[in-house]
């Protein structure tokens, strides 16, 4: 399958880089932007996929991008912090082909990503099942892409998925981390396995938090 190119234009870059580390680990190239004026250089100079766009871009309108790249016949996927009705009527009459409000959940934007291109005839309908979490020998894998882990985030991933579907207590997995650390540093690096697993941390679907327990990784 050919690798599927994505523009994400986004002035926020801690979204960016959120969204960037998950498409990537699932292997879509995706090029980023913070201003429509750089899209538009994109668009004009490579060939990209889909595009994923949000409405409130400093330097230009979003809406006044979206109407130009809809003359190209690319879908694009808006994702927006605007909730209301208004603007996602506009955006749909614009030409958008979805609408995500943030803070969105990875596994669903991944899921739309496949059935727009799909829909669009650029790609096949054989994504991988997004169901698919494997890890052997030190080595994760989710929908059939490799993960790259830390050798701290594998040592606290191995005891989650050794006790998979049960809750592993804090204590627990504290203990796997060198010297004094703490319950915080714990957190850091779940935080960035959740990242690298796609996980929307208000909402995991992989590794759920146990308040006032630990966690637990469900497959």
């Amino acid at each position: 399958m050919k690798t599927v190119r994505i523009l994400y234009v986004e002035d926020d870059f801690a979204t960016a880089e959120y969204l960037d580390i998950f498409l990537s680990e699932h292997g879509f190239d995706v090029t980023h932007t913070d201003s429509v004026v750089s899209a538009h250089s994109y668009i004009n100079t490579e060939t990209f996929d889909l595009i994923l766009l949000d409405l409130n871009i400093p330097d230009y309108s979003g809406f006044e991008f979206l109407k130009t790249v809809n003359t190209l016949a690319l879908p694009v996927i808006i994702i927006s912090a605007f909730s209301d009705t208004p603007t996602k009527i506009k955006a749909f009459r614009y030409g958008a082909c979805d609408y995500l409000v943030k803070p969105i959940d990875m596994l669903e934007l991944e899921a739309r990503i496949w059935s727009h291109l799909s829909r669009c005839g650029t790609i096949p309908p054989s994504q991988p099942d997004s169901s698919s979490l494997k890890f052997q020998d030190g080595q994760l894998q989710l929908h059939e892409k490799s993960i790259s882990l830390t050798p701290t985030e594998s040592d606290i991933f191995a005891m989650l998925y050794r006790y998979k579907n049960r809750t592993v207590t804090r204590e627990n997995l504290t203990n796997l981390l060198a010297g004094t650390a703490s319950h915080r540093t714990l957190d850091y690096h779940i935080r960035n396995i959740r990242i690298k697993l796609g996980d929307n941390p208000k909402n995991p679907r992989y590794l759920k938090t146990e308040y006032g327990t630990g966690y637990k990784l469900v497959m």
